[in-house]
């Protein structure tokens, strides 16, 4: 007999994510008993599904009642499973606030004007959580090395991690252009990493920084498309 959360949760380890308008990944968002069950096997191996209603992907993470075992296992905590050095994790952390926190914003405000506008109308329905792409905002190469490449190792090194997280998934890299990957909006606990950002020190350094929707096709990328494969070493998650 076939195993359908068997199959859904082996397809999540091996590709990482799915969207959320794949077959199996709507019924376990749809699907109580089936996300009951799904949830009761991923928590026996320390896992937990990670998805967003804001986000058009899902995906699998370390459950909070393991992290203690998978980050602190040695003398000390880790950040990462993906053998990311701090200034990457630094960079993953800039790009999701500057790309993922104006994306909610507007998910936030669309949705706002869509339950105002329905208030007019008798018979109107519940609109579903738009994920339309171009509501992610994009952002030059350029300007992210201007704005932060000094802070975060210098443009041969923002450069190597933008690499890295563009073959992880977090970002899709094109053009001189940076665009939201399928795993950034999945990457952190939005209720738990937004506030934090917002009234730290990052909030002062974000403030009157516009991301660009409409990059110029001027700029050019940070590095050739062609040397990619000799970034480094793919770096695989547990």
């Amino acid at each position: 007999m076939h195993d359908e959360i068997a199959a859904l949760i082996a397809r999540l380890l091996s590709q990482r994510w799915l969207p959320r308008d794949d077959v199996q990944a709507r019924k376990a968002l749809l699907d109580e008993t089936f996300r009951e069950d799904l949830d009761r096997r991923l928590a026996a191996v320390g896992m937990e599904l990670r998805e967003h209603p804001y986000s058009a992907y899902i995906g699998v993470a370390v459950a909070r009642s393991a992290e203690r075992h998978v980050f602190g296992g040695s003398d000390s905590w880790i950040s990462n499973t993906l053998q990311l050095d701090r200034d990457a994790v630094a960079l993953l952390v800039v790009l999701w606030a500057l790309i993922v926190l104006p994306k909610r914003q507007r998910q936030l405000e669309r949705q706002q004007a869509e339950a105002d506008a329905s208030q007019t109308l008798m018979f109107a329905e519940g609109k579903p959580i738009s994920r339309d792409p171009s509501l992610s905002p994009v952002l030059a190469e350029r300007t992210l090395l201007a704005d932060f490449g000094d802070r975060l190792g210098g443009k041969t090194r923002v450069n190597f991690n933008l690499g890295v997280l563009s073959r992880h998934g977090f970002i899709i890299r094109r053009k001189g252009e940076l665009a939201e990957g399928p795993l950034l909006d999945l990457v952190f606990d939005y209720e738990r990493t937004a506030r934090r950002i917002l009234d730290g020190a990052l909030g002062d350094l974000l403030a009157g920084l516009t991301p660009r929707d409409d990059a110029e096709s001027t700029d050019e990328p940070l590095y050739d498309e062609t040397d990619d494969a000799e970034d480094g070493e793919v770096i695989h998650d547990v």
